[in-house]
């Protein structure tokens, strides 16, 4: 059989199949960088909190995921998961066991991935900011709520952009690490597919040329969303 008919659409072609994983790795991708921006705020705001405690809870975080290999977090988190909720359930006197979706499960780790990172942006990005800004606002007198809806993240946000999209960039190849829980994203499919068709160069091939399609994406979105910041931050 061609290639040209292995990656056709159809009955006898795996088209469908491959793109059918792209979505699934390019929503995961989604879902995860809404699950990590919302850990990396929160942790980037204990990191610059007085409270040591708080402080040092954010660094501890920070420190034991990025000491763990991300592969082990998946599956520390698939299974925890697993045990956490079928646990609670024995402990409420039901004998019914549940498994963790292994969407949400791959979509909470890389996301606990992705916030721990993030909130090293979000932390460089806050006090990248200029003083003459904050010093102006204050000279207004502006509350330090409104200094930071208006002053503070507006321009914080043009810091942190260019680390965050570094971070989804390797975020949507981190994707490919759902595969240990069996979860049909692209490079599974394509393992599969290959395995199969005894082709895995051919599929292999095409999936990576699915990734750079998805990176060129992102890379025009990131310009798209570069400038929309830029023009924003120039009329505040």
């Amino acid at each position: 059989m061609s290639s040209l008919t292995l990656l056709g659409f159809g009955s006898e072609g795996w088209g469908d199949e491959l793109l059918l994983g792209a979505l699934i790795t390019l929503a995961l991708a989604i879902c995860s960088v809404v699950v990590g921006l919302t850990i990396g705020a929160l942790l980037a705001a204990l990191k610059l909190q007085t409270w040591r405690v708080g402080r040092g809870i954010a660094h501890g975080i920070t420190l034991a995921f990025r000491g763990t290999p991300e592969f082990l977090i998946i599956l520390i988190v698939f299974f925890g998961l697993d045990h956490a909720v079928n646990s609670m359930l024995a402990t409420l006197g039901s004998s019914q066991t549940i498994s963790t979706p292994k969407f949400w499960a791959a979509t909470l780790a890389l996301g606990l991935i992705f916030g721990v990172y993030a909130s090293e942006v979000f932390k460089g990005a806050f006090h990248a900011v200029s003083r003459g800004h904050l010093e102006a606002a204050d000279a207004l007198g502006m509350g330090w709520w409104l200094k930071l809806q208006l002053i503070h993240i507006p321009l914080m946000w043009r810091h942190a952009l260019p680390g965050l999209m570094n971070l989804w960039l390797v975020l949507l190849k981190d994707t490919s690490l759902a595969a240990v829980i069996a979860l049909d994203e692209l490079l599974r499919t394509a393992k599969v597919a290959g395995e199969s068709e005894r082709e895995p160069f051919l599929f292999f091939l095409a999936a990576g040329v699915l990734y750079l399609a998805m990176t060129a994406l992102s890379e025009r979105f990131r310009q798209l969303l570069s400038d929309r910041t830029a023009l924003v931050t120039r009329t505040s």
